[in-house]
Formats: structure tokens, C-alpha cells, sequence
């Protein structure tokens, strides 16, 4: 990534905030680095140099900052639209692909081979996949330190360390201090007990149109897993065997805030990815805007709502289910559908709390019941058995492994899946910002010329040519004004 010396130092110099989470500030003569709106004194201009991102600083020997704490920077998606494969990359490992697999296994999932892997995040990172990986684990480790009263072995687990040890000596090698040294001394650790219980803050770059969020999740929210009251956000969630809830609401300054309760603490990071994908935490929206404001049409939309993001979802294969649900129905009559599928075949949460007391049934649960009692044509009850089927055979069918073509080509083999349904999952679940359901009644209703004519699939298709690469996100504006 290229980045003019002299116009980062002058965006330092002014603590210019437009530029936070875009690029990282190491200084050489004290061995940081830093957010370009860090209060501590600017440093001479010889004695900086400049990263794209934080793990580009931290593989290159810089330590973070204590005083702006570039672990609370939005973490920006900005390499979106330049390399797919680094996107569909990090997605993957904010999920824990390196966990437990190598670089070559992920660059296998990807498509290509781990050198060019290695390659591509070098150039549009300037870091290694694993440097990034390793990145994440401390920041967010250094954000619990900071934001919760978690004892140390617990703020190891939930971000990611595999073991205590691992977690001091990195610490240790890193501030050149324990972990605990961090912290603040005064406080009482509190421990998360058996409920998992944390709270944390899930930082986004401004503007965010939380109303418009609230609003589309509300509508869709099924009784019992889902719900919206007042401002907040909560549902049940099942990872494996474990079961908890999550709840949203807004936070402090450029932030939502986030309560987590789960009994495996290290199932954190991967919740965390989650809401990051359901919320669209990642998103650019100057871009974005910029962009999409070109076009007449969609210029008066997007100034009336510059925060707007694509709502993700919480589970791949709950989406597809829902979304088969959805076919040819309204939104309500959908929500009504999937209701009744939860209140027959999903499970019940061990710990109800505040009226969420079910969870989404599971694949396998599905695969094998019998849907006849549904009230929806029988080819619509065959395509629920056929995703269940699909997602039990392949358990990764709805990782972001693969680009757009390719990913809405695998979804429309299996039976029931058309165009729209492929596409929406890819736009909500993939969160490829390409994807476009042209087949969209209401996108082609919202675009109808004065005399009421709505364009065809492929006239709206070629509409859309010059929207790309934010297609999902003039879809999403669409469907607002509506």
C-alpha cells in the first residue's frame, strides 16, 4: 500500500480524525506506534514511519500505544474492492482460521496457493496473515485489560490464547511488562463466571444510522430468539454445544456496546466477528457514498442516510432457512414462518433471560424432520430439507471462501436455491459487497419510471453496472426508501 510520507505527518500533525483506523504511526525514536489522532506530541517527520495497519506495525517491531490505544481504531475494511481474496481472507481469520490450521490450509480454502497468500497480504497489509492473526489476539486481549474487570487468565482465553504462558511472554515481549501491568491498580478483578458474562465496545467509523439498523432487524425478528426493545438488540446464539445470548445497543462515542454471555470464553473472538458482521462494523462509508452518490437516482438516498449499512446475519445457515422462508412472501409472513419452525423443531435455551427462551433449530435437526405440517408449497418444504442437507454434508458451505461468482454458483446447486436467494445470502452471510439480488421485486418497484414501468432483472442488472464494487450497499438504499 502507497502512502505519501508528508501528507500522513500532516494529518498526525493535525490529529485529523478522518484519517483513524486508516493508517498506523511508528515512531522510531520510542518504539510505538500510534492512531493519527494520538494527544501525545508530534514527532519530527524523520522520525516516523507509516503502516496501513496495525499488524504491518506490530510485525515490524512496534509496540501499541498506551495513551490512544490503537486497539480501540475502527477497524477499517479499506482493502475491500482492491483484493477480494485479503477480504474474504481476514473475514475468515476474525472467524479463528488459524487457530488451529496454517497459512497453507487457509490459502487452500481461498482458492489460491499460500505463497500468493502471503504475497497479497504483504502488499495490501504490509503483513503476513499470521502477523495479523497475532495482532487481533492482542488488541483484543489489551481492550479486555482495559474496558472489563476479567482476572488475566480469563482475558487469555477470551481473546484467543491458547495458554497463560503464551499470553505473558507475548505481553512480555511486547511492552516489555506482565499483562496485568496495564491495568489500572485499584480495581477488583471480577471473574465472568459460569454465565461468560462480558461487555465490551464494538468501534465503527461515523456515521452509523443505528435507526435504520434497528428497524430492519426488528422486522425480521422471530419470537422467542430474537428481539428489539427500546434501543437494544438481543438474541439467543449456539456455538457447538454452548449456548448463551448476546445483546447490542449504542455506546460511547463511535460505538456500540456490546454484553456477551457464553460459558467458553474462548468462543469470544468468534462471537465478537459476528457481531461485527451482523452490524457491518467494518464498513467505509465515505467511499461508499462518494461513490454511490454519482448516480442521480441514488445521490438524493444516500445524503438523506450517509450512515446506512448492509445488515448481516448472526448464522449462515439460519439466514439460507430464512430466506427460502421468505420466498415469494411478505417479510412478516416469513417472520411468521420461521416462528413456527423454531417453536417446533428449535431448542431451548437452558437460561432463559428476558423473553429469549428458544434457539434456531440446528442442521442436522432439519435434515431429518418432517416439514409437511408447514403451511407452504411442498417445494419450499424440499429446499429447507436440501440446505439443511447441504450445510451437514459441508459445514463451511457459508464461510466467505469464495468470491462472488463462485459462492453464488455453490449456493444455486442446491435444490430450491434461485438467483435472488444465492444473492442475498452472498449480500447478508458472504458480506460480499458486490452481491445484488437483480431478480428483487422491490428494488425493481423502487426504481419504476414516472408511468409506473419497473425495469427487468437485466435492465436493473445493467443499472447496477455502475455501482459496482458497493452493489449491496445501493441495494440496501433502495430498499430503505421503500
Amino acid at each position: 500500500m502507497d502512502m505519501d510520507h508528508d501528507a500522513c505527518h500532516r494529518a498526525i500533525s493535525q490529529r485529523d480524525p478522518r484519517f483513524d483506523g486508516r493508517f498506523f504511526t511508528g515512531v522510531k525514536t520510542t518504539g510505538i506506534y500510534c492512531r493519527p489522532i494520538c494527544p501525545a506530541r508530534t514527532p519530527r517527520i524523520e522520525n516516523v514511519i507509516f503502516f496501513p495497519t496495525a499488524a504491518a506495525a506490530q510485525e515490524a517491531g512496534f509496540r501499541p500505544c498506551l495513551r490512544c490505544r490503537p486497539e480501540t481504531a475502527p477497524d477499517l475494511g479499506a482493502w475491500r474492492g482492491t483484493s477480494n481474496t485479503v477480504s474474504r481472507g481476514l473475514a475468515l481469520i476474525e472467524m479463528g482460521a488459524l487457530d488451529e490450521a496454517d497459512v497453507d490450509s487457509l490459502a487452500e480454502r481461498l482458492g489460491v496457493g499460500g505463497r500468493q497468500l502471503r504475497r497479497l497480504f504483504r502488499q495490501h497489509l504490509g503483513a503476513s496473515p499470521v502477523a495479523v492473526a497475532q495482532t487481533r489476539r492482542v488488541l483484543l486481549a489489551k481492550q479486555l485489560i482495559h474496558e472489563t474487570a476479567l482476572p488475566m487468565t480469563e482475558v487469555a482465553f477470551a481473546s484467543g490464547f491458547g495458554s497463560i504462558r503464551r499470553f505473558n511472554e507475548t505481553f512480555q515481549t511486547l511492552f516489555g511488562r506482565p499483562p496485568g501491568a496495564l491495568r489500572r491498580a485499584g480495581g477488583t478483578e471480577i471473574s465472568a463466571a459460569a454465565a461468560g458474562e462480558i461487555s465490551l465496545q464494538l468501534r465503527y467509523r461515523p456515521p452509523y444510522d443505528w435507526a435504520a439498523m434497528l428497524d430492519f432487524l426488528r422486522a425480521r425478528a422471530i419470537e422467542s430468539v430474537e428481539q428489539v426493545a427500546g434501543d437494544t438488540w438481543s438474541r439467543t446464539i449456539q456455538i457447538g454445544d454452548d449456548q448463551g445470548t448476546v445483546s447490542v445497543r449504542p455506546g460511547g462515542a463511535n460505538a456500540l456496546q456490546a454484553v456477551v454471555r457464553f460459558p467458553r470464553l474462548s468462543a469470544l473472538p468468534a462471537i465478537i466477528a459476528r457481531l461485527r458482521r451482523v452490524f457491518d462494523l467494518a464498513a467505509d462509508p465515505a467511499p461508499i457514498t462518494a461513490h454511490l452518490a454519482r448516480d442521480p437516482a441514488l445521490a438524493p438516498l444516500v445524503a438523506a442516510r450517509p450512515g446506512l449499512r448492509v445488515p448481516g446475519a448472526w448464522d449462515g445457515f439460519e439466514l439460507a432457512i430464512r430466506a427460502v422462508l421468505g420466498q415469494q412472501v411478505s417479510v412478516g409472513a416469513a417472520k411468521r414462518l420461521a416462528g413456527r419452525l423454531v417453536a417446533d423443531y428449535g431448542g431451548r435455551l437452558e437460561t432463559p433471560r428476558d423473553g429469549l427462551t428458544r434457539l434456531f433449530p440446528r442442521p442436522e435437526t432439519l435434515a431429518s424432520a418432517d416439514l409437511s405440517s408447514l403451511p407452504m408449497p411442498r417445494a419450499r418444504q424440499a429446499a429447507l430439507a436440501a440446505v439443511a442437507a447441504a450445510v451437514v454434508a459441508d459445514p463451511d458451505l457459508f464461510s466467505a471462501d469464495r468470491g462472488l461468482a463462485e459462492a453464488v454458483a455453490r449456493l444455486r446447486a442446491i435444490k430450491g436455491i434461485g438467483a435472488w436467494t444465492a444473492e442475498y445470502i452472498a449480500l447478508r452471510q458472504l458480506r460480499l459487497p458486490d452481491a445484488f439480488p437483480a431478480t428483487d421485486v422491490g428494488l425493481m418497484r423502487t426504481l419504476a419510471d414516472g408511468a409506473g414501468q419497473r425495469p427487468s432483472a437485466g435492465e436493473l442488472l445493467a443499472r447496477a453496472e455502475t455501482w459496482r464494487p458497493w452493489r449491496a450497499y445501493a441495494a440496501q438504499h433502495l430498499w430503505a426508501s421503500a
